[in-house]
């Protein structure tokens, strides 16, 4: 939990897929706020929390089951107000003396509600202040239960076909509750209803990435004290950022080790190296150890091999260089919030380690040091804006995720110095184009992977036997789903002419039309 002096905002978490949106809304109204799963709230927790107001999310249990989540009864007598949101409303109608039919998938006799909905007004509420100008307001129902019965002193201020009590209130407690999704975006102003709620708790709207960026060195100053800090830098948003921030607060105690394994873009070593060497004096170590990745990677085939082959010696070439660094007590990581929120699951309770994909997992036991995770109370939105407080340029700030194996998982098959050569000339032209048109922005990920086989083709008036190689680019919002972009054919048609005319070894061009799921986005 957060030392800071914010105002404070507990969403108590009962499993929902979307609770993680709830609190990336409430972030963009500059309000402070934490998940935590429902079965780790104690009203010890609350008491020590002293948050202003209560969020209780939806989650895929019947509150008609025996010994399904409930939050604590005393959070009702905080005089605190206090939000519920899907199954968040069936459970404070079922504590507060209520009642809930069970719909068909628990065995009752309720109506069900999936998908887009329409709620009619059936009163005047100030957490509704700004909707049914139009009469009606789309929503995004998604609940197997619904209430049937209110608890006293709740009224009802907005109904949809299948819910009766789409919006219900206890006005004089500030209690309020709903049984759609006000988070998602298919609920398109959900966000205004988020903005009343803290309007009507009485928050200041103080969690801003400047304020942020004080307190966040302060801290680090205090925990470092005069103690040397190391950190793996890739040239990402989060290591770029942490990096910055640790500097301000720490000077010449950091050093950054940036593992060059020889699968990196075009210039990317030197863009990232020059920008923290020369550009904000930082004291980098260039590990150009691309000799012994692609040594240990030459004949390998296998993507999980070639992971676990590049995993292992990122720890060694690590640890190598760390070790020449005199005092070093701390290690940084880029840790984000939703890696917190992961490691302290809802149905798993609490984690003892981040996951150990994440970042330069298993060396901070490995090697004795404390860690430093300046990030983890942020979202990635809020990490790229707390970047741009920091005076990162822009370029590094909206970069596109690149993954830690590097171009390797993008040249399916066996790995060659030419091939990669061919792969990162292609992959270039490619984001120039996008560049050009004014599409990076718009775009989360996009990249050429060289496809292992050779085709047949015609330059000039000769024969040419060259590679193909797909072209990638999606949007999504975290990674977790993904949908192509939709080029024009223009585009396209431009791009492929442009990589076999300007790339020698690629005669044949394709665009993954793929989306996540069923596919991945990476290729391997």
């Amino acid at each position: 939990m957060t030392d800071q002096i914010h105002d404070r905002l507990l969403i108590i978490d009962f499993g929902s897929q979307v609770t993680q949106l709830i609190a990336r809304r409430l972030r963009e109204l500059n309000v402070y706020c934490e998940i935590h799963p429902y079965q780790n709230v104690t009203m010890d927790f609350v008491t020590d929390m002293a948050p202003r107001a209560i969020i209780l999310s939806g989650g895929p249990d019947s509150v008609t089951r025996p010994g399904s989540p409930r939050a604590p009864d005393g959070i009702f007598d905080l005089g605190l107000p206090i939000l519920g949101i899907c199954y968040g409303q069936q459970v404070m109608m079922q504590q507060l003396g209520g009642e809930v039919l069970g719909g068909k998938i628990s065995g009752g006799g309720g109506t069900a509600e999936f998908g887009r909905a329409f709620v009619t007004p059936a009163g005047t509420l100030d957490l509704l202040d700004g909707w049914f100008d139009t009469g009606r307001e789309q929503v995004w129902m998604s609940h197997g239960d619904h209430v049937s019965k209110l608890a006293d002193g709740f009224a009802v201020y907005g109904t949809s076909p299948n819910a009766p009590y789409a919006v219900t209130a206890d006005t004089a407690r500030h209690f309020y509750a709903v049984q759609f999704h006000p988070e998602v975006h298919h609920t398109p102003r959900g966000a205004k209803l988020y903005e009343n709620f803290v309007r009507i708790a009485g928050f200041k709207g103080d969690w801003t990435m400047g304020a942020y960026r004080e307190e966040a060195i302060q801290k680090i100053r205090d925990e470092v004290g005069d103690k040397n800090v190391i950190c793996a830098l890739s040239g990402g948003v989060d290591s770029s950022v942490a990096a910055a921030l640790i500097h301000e607060a720490v000077g010449d105690q950091l050093t950054c080790v940036f593992v060059d394994h020889g699968l990196l873009r075009k210039d990317e070593a030197a863009e990232v190296v020059g920008m923290f060497r020369d550009n904000m004096n930082l004291s980098v170590i260039h590990a150009d150890e691309a000799d012994l990745f692609l040594g240990e990677l030459d004949g390998v085939s296998d993507p999980e091999t070639k992971r676990k082959i590049i995993g292992r010696l990122f720890i060694d070439v690590f640890q190598k260089y760390a070790d020449q660094i005199e005092g070093a007590e701390f290690l940084a990581q880029g840790t984000l919030y939703p890696d917190v929120i992961e490691s302290v699951s809802f149905s798993g309770g609490p984690s003892v380690t981040i996951k150990s994909h994440h970042n330069v997992g298993g060396l901070p036991e490995k090697m004795g040091l404390k860690l430093v995770e300046p990030l983890r109370e942020l979202f990635k939105d809020e990490v790229r804006a707390l970047g741009r407080e920091l005076g990162l340029p822009a370029s590094f700030i909206g970069r596109h995720p690149f993954p830690g194996p590097g171009l390797a998982i993008r040249c399916p098959g066996e790995i060659t110095r030419p091939k990669l050569e061919i792969l990162r000339e292609a992959d270039a032209v490619y984001i120039d184009q996008i560049r050009k048109h004014g599409l990076y922005d718009d775009i989360w990920q996009a990249f050429v992977a060289i496809l292992p086989v050779r085709t047949v083709g015609v330059m000039g008036d000769g024969r040419t036997y060259d590679y193909a190689c797909a072209l990638r680019a999606v949007t999504s919002v975290d990674g977790m789903t993904a949908d192509y972009y939709p080029f024009t054919h223009e585009f396209l048609g431009e791009t492929a002419t442009r990589i076999i005319n300007e790339v020698p070894g690629i005669n044949r061009v394709t665009y993954d039309i793929t989306s996540k799921p069923p596919g991945t986005i990476e290729w391997e």
